[in-house]
């Protein structure tokens, strides 16, 4: 480790949320000026600094130093101490009054302000409104210094410390001091080892109480990571055995403890016991008491004939239902709840028109909502109605993580669509039917074959399951359909069974094509030249190209994925760089989380139309509007030329290229596959090897989750 000492000159790029920063070091008998890159938090201009790290160098910008650790060195002389506080560091301490301070406490002055302030009103002008503001700005310049040090001193990452920051603010110091196992709960993941880090230096035995308690909530979130919403009593006793290296019998009073101070719930049966985080029981409880409520309660009485439907549905909207699809209109309008579920071609989306169009012969207020940006964007396109995001639609207030709609203030509604319900989890779903009134009916419309929900729970396939509410299975393929290989393909996928890939004709172009690659290097090298070259001269019409694998990491992962792709797809010059991602004028880029305020949501791709870079900031546009991202806020961006099928759900694409390869196998998994396989509308493109195929193919185990649902909403 290299040690370096200097004055920070300037601060060229900082991120607030994780204190990623960039800057110029001044080192004393060195001409120009030091790069110094990593996560900083409380350093500002002018400040010495003492920094730990090692020298790196960058392919475009040169020699750098990454800072591993620092202090803020605090200046000890008088002189240096009248240039710090004159430099209005501090608010309320301008040159002259600086002076004056200095003048009176010399070498102490720094010691005064921080321990002894109140002897501040000892100076003529400083009163006690001055002395307090002083005070106050002092230790909010200061806090994240001294939280620094503490963690430093309790080898304690910087990278980390800023999440820790980011949490607790100016409390973060007390917090830790008298109970760093909190970070267990407000920090998933990795809390529990950062907590334990601080908590062993201080002499905290193996089996202290908090410890224990602290080790079994971070098991249940990382159970609740996986998707489960509850963890067996068994499996979460070794779980966290493993992660504490205390023995699974030394844990039964710890869960005594939490279930006590209702941070758990535990339910008991004859197998097993089932241990849950208390919100989660919450959710998983009210849905299915909500469910039952609302099919306790009378449908909408309706009066239209089957007749009447089909004319006006044909006449409105020039569809001919299919008898399938009449069965589900006419049948629909008698029950409080239903799930409207089938694969690609079935005419779900044929389906939502024609009921939206049933409804409001009968005066009826429908609401169109899906769980993403695009989805509800997709299903606007599709249907010719407005739809809105879920969490747009309950009002979810992203800083306070509080819904504005609820069962006190519930939605204007009759009848509630809910496309892609397979993607909404058990927090949402909870959400979703509280705010739900009880006069109203709910429409559940998705692919249950589709990849679960990134969060907790099992939803649209514990409701199917439990029987206790109307399903209309969608099972014809429509004959257009029938004529597309992407969706019979899918649909024998969907079957467990291994496409019977034909070799085009030679002349003729088909909509699905398997490349056989058998390394990572072909498959990237593959991809490169289908994207750059190959698909745009075959298939000129196809205006959107988009490459789905299923990792981050790796070679054939989104990270070298995106990094390639971009050299390659984009050659416009200048551009901003953030933590190892430059954006340049024409990439295509994804919002990563929701962000009312700009009106973008986690999943949305843009184009960047603009880099100002003397403004640090770039323009991006959402289809047709353009969205203003200052350099602070590029972590909410990433390149999009590949995605995580994850991100891709309840979206559609031009042309879709599929990253299969062995590499993949911790995620390979058949309705992993389906769901990337159904993201195409004109071209579906498999690049991997048949191995790799064959393993998703037989890798069939969703059901693995750990869900509730199902039983509650069977108890009567």
């Amino acid at each position: 480790m290299i040690t370096i000492k200097g004055i920070l000159e300037r601060l060229t790029y900082q991120n607030q949320d994780n204190h990623y920063t960039v800057a110029k070091l001044r080192i004393a008998k060195i001409n120009d000026p030091v790069t110094i890159v990593g996560h900083l938090a409380g350093v500002f201009e002018g400040e010495s600094l003492e920094i730990s790290g090692k020298w790196i160098t960058h392919p475009k910008y040169g020699d750098q130093f990454k800072a591993e650790s620092y202090t803020v060195i605090l200046p000890a002389t008088v002189s240096g101490i009248r240039k710090y506080l004159g430099s209005g560091i501090i608010k309320g301490i301008g040159k002259s009054l600086a002076d004056k301070i200095v003048d009176h406490f010399k070498e102490q002055t720094l010691d005064i302000i921080e321990n002894e302030p109140e002897k501040l009103t000892h100076i003529h002008g400083i009163g006690k409104g001055k002395k307090n503001l002083i005070e106050q700005t002092w230790n909010k310049h200061h806090a994240v210094r001294r939280v620094m040090q503490f963690l430093q001193e309790n080898d304690v990452g910087v990278y980390h410390a800023a999440s820790i920051l980011q949490i607790y603010g100016s409390q973060t110091l007390d917090i830790l001091q008298q109970n760093p196992y909190t970070l267990a709960k407000d920090l998933p993941g990795i809390g529990f080892t950062l907590a334990d880090t601080i908590a062993m230096k201080t002499g905290v035995k193996k089996d202290d109480e908090n410890r224990l308690k602290a080790c079994l909530i971070h098991s249940l979130l990382s159970f609740e990571q996986d998707g489960h919403v509850y963890g067996l009593k068994k499996e979460l006793f070794k779980a966290s055995s493993r992660t504490s290296g205390v023995e699974p019998d030394k844990f039964d009073h710890a869960l005594e403890l939490l279930l006590d101070s209702d941070e758990i719930i535990i339910e008991t049966h004859e197998d097993d016991t089932k241990v849950y985080l208390s919100r989660l029981y919450k959710a998983e409880s009210g849905i299915a008491s909500r469910i039952k409520a609302i099919l306790s309660m009378p449908a909408i009485p309706y009066q239209i004939s089957k007749d009447k439907i089909l004319e006006k549905v044909l006449t409105k909207l020039a569809i001919k239902l299919s008898q399938e699809q009449l069965n589900v209109v006419t049948n629909v309008l008698l029950e409080k709840i239903v799930v409207i579920t089938g694969g690609p071609g079935t005419g779900k989306t044929t389906l939502i028109r024609a009921l939206c169009e049933v409804f409001k012969i009968q005066n009826l207020k429908v609401v169109l909502s899906a769980p993403t940006g695009r989805a509800a964007r997709r299903l606007s396109e599709v249907t010719g109605e407005k739809a809105f995001t879920l969490h747009k639609l309950l009002g979810f207030d992203y800083e306070n993580q509080t819904f504005d709609k609820n069962f006190a203030n519930p939605l204007e509604l009759d009848i509630f669509i809910v496309d892609e319900a397979s993607m909404v989890d058990t927090i949402l779903m909870y959400r979703l039917i509280e705010a739900m009134p009880p006069s109203a009916s709910l429409m559940l419309v998705g692919d249950t074959f589709q990849l679960p929900s990134v969060g907790p729970g099992n939803i649209l396939s514990d409701i199917i399951e439990s029987d206790r509410v109307k399903i209309f299975s969608l099972t014809t393929i429509f004959r257009q359909a029938k004529q597309s290989p992407i969706i019979m393909y899918a649909h024998s996928i969907r079957n467990g069974e291994m496409p019977n890939f034909q070799k085009t004709v030679t002349g003729e172009l088909s909509e699905f094509y398997f490349i056989e690659n058998q390394t990572s290097q072909k498959v990237v090298k593959t991809i490169l030249e289908l994207c750059s070259e190959r698909i745009p001269k075959a298939f000129p019409h196809i205006e959107e190209i988009q490459v789905l694998t299923p990792m981050h990491r790796g070679e054939a992962g989104t990270i070298n994925l995106n990094q390639q792709l971009q050299k390659v797809l984009n050659q416009s010059e200048g551009g901003i760089e953030t933590q190892d991602i430059i954006f340049k004028p024409n990439d295509k880029v994804m919002h990563l989380k929701n962000n009312y305020e700009k009106d973008v949501f986690n999943g949305d791709i843009g184009i960047v139309v603009e880099v100002i870079k003397n403004e640090n900031k770039i323009l991006v546009n959402y289809d047709g509007r353009i969205v203003e991202y200052d350099i602070l806020e590029l972590d909410e961006l990433t390149l999009a030329y590949t995605i995580s099928v994850h991100k891709s759900q309840g979206s559609e694409y031009g042309a879709v290229i599929i990253a299969l390869t062995t590499a993949h196998f911790p995620l390979l998994q058949r309705n992993l596959l389906y769901t990337a396989m159904t993201r195409g509308k004109h071209l579906v493109i498999i690049v991997g090897s048949s191995k790799a195929l064959k393993m998703a193919l037989n890798n069939n185990k969703t059901a693995l989750r750990l869900s509730g649902l199902k039983q509650k909403l069977m108890q009567t």
